[in-house]
């Protein structure tokens, strides 16, 4: 399976540069600079291709007319706190699903992971749990919550730091770094991005779903 990477990574990438009053306020006192906030909490989201399932009846047919019941992951919520080892997200989402043959009741039960990722690309850990639909008879559509954890070392998740130093460097006008972004150096980047991680929910699919998610 093949993760994406997020461009959040960019986005939450630089620490807070001093001097700065407000995020995206030019500091023009003592120096140059743009304020924003790095969060070492994972960043929650959905792999591309794992957000939706397609049960068929038969299982074997890809035609329209065999599809029997269609789920969707959606509203994923992420509650973080930061220990002194450990940063702990607890992980919410809602499943969303609809079932073409509504006579009777019925339970479905859906299996979903939760990884925590490193770097955009590397897994460091994955969890598979499962959720149940209960359609009422006569009922087209059921919904449920589901729920999970992601626990990162604290330490992995700081920048060094060294980093830290040459990101928040105070850049005077003149400077011939002053307009320069921190993260254009490759090495910058590089740990920013070793020091960022990601919390991923999805469906946790066969290689016959995954592949009907991504040709569909």
């Amino acid at each position: 399976m093949t993760l994406r990477k997020t461009a959040a990574v960019a986005a939450i990438a630089v620490l807070a540069l001093g001097g700065c009053k407000r995020t995206g306020e030019l500091d023009v006192t003592q120096g140059v600079g743009i304020s924003a906030v790095r969060s070492a909490c994972p960043v929650a989201g959905v792999p591309a291709g794992t957000g939706d399932i397609t049960l068929f009846d038969p299982p074997a047919s890809r035609e329209a007319k065999a599809i029997d019941v269609v789920a969707t992951l959606t509203n994923v919520r992420a509650n973080c706190a930061e220990g002194a080892d450990t940063i702990n997200s607890t992980l919410t989402f809602d499943v969303q699903a609809r079932r073409n043959n509504t006579q009777g009741a019925r339970t479905v039960t859906l299996p979903y992971f939760v990884s925590v990722v490193r770097g955009g690309t590397q897994v460091v850990s994955k969890r598979v749990g499962q959720v149940t639909l209960n359609f009422a008879d006569g009922a087209a559509r059921a919904q449920a919550q589901g729920q999970g954890s992601a626990i990162v070392d604290r330490a992995a998740a700081t920048l060094p730091q060294e980093t830290r130093d040459q990101i928040n460097r105070r850049r005077k006008p003149g400077d011939q770094d002053a307009a320069i972004d921190p993260l254009s150096d490759p090495a910058v980047r590089q740990a920013v991005l070793a020091a960022t991680f990601e919390a991923l929910v999805g469906f946790q699919l066969t290689d016959e779903q995954l592949k009907y998610n991504v040709t569909r």
